[in-house]
């Protein structure tokens, strides 16, 4: 099944379909059918019908996530 195309726009929170290995993520770019996701342990190029959106929990915790790599870091993320 997966996501149609155009699905999962820049900004949208996310997490993968078949695994939790990646933790949720944002994603960051987009590139026809494949999205470039910032998970919390890693950037990844994922196919958008790989995706689904994150739930409340997840998205709750990769904002959590971003909070603490600004208020370490600066910058954006």
């Amino acid at each position: 099944m997966g996501a149609p195309h155009g699905e999962f726009p820049e900004g949208t929170y996310v997490a993968h379909t078949g695994t939790d290995v990646y933790g949720p993520g944002k994603v960051i770019g987009v590139d026809g059918e494949q999205r470039r996701v910032r998970f919390v342990y890693f950037v990844a190029t994922i196919a958008a019908r790989d995706l689904r959106t994150a739930s409340p929990e997840e998205e709750a915790q990769m904002r959590a996530w971003l909070r603490q790599k600004v208020t370490r870091y600066g910058g954006r993320w």
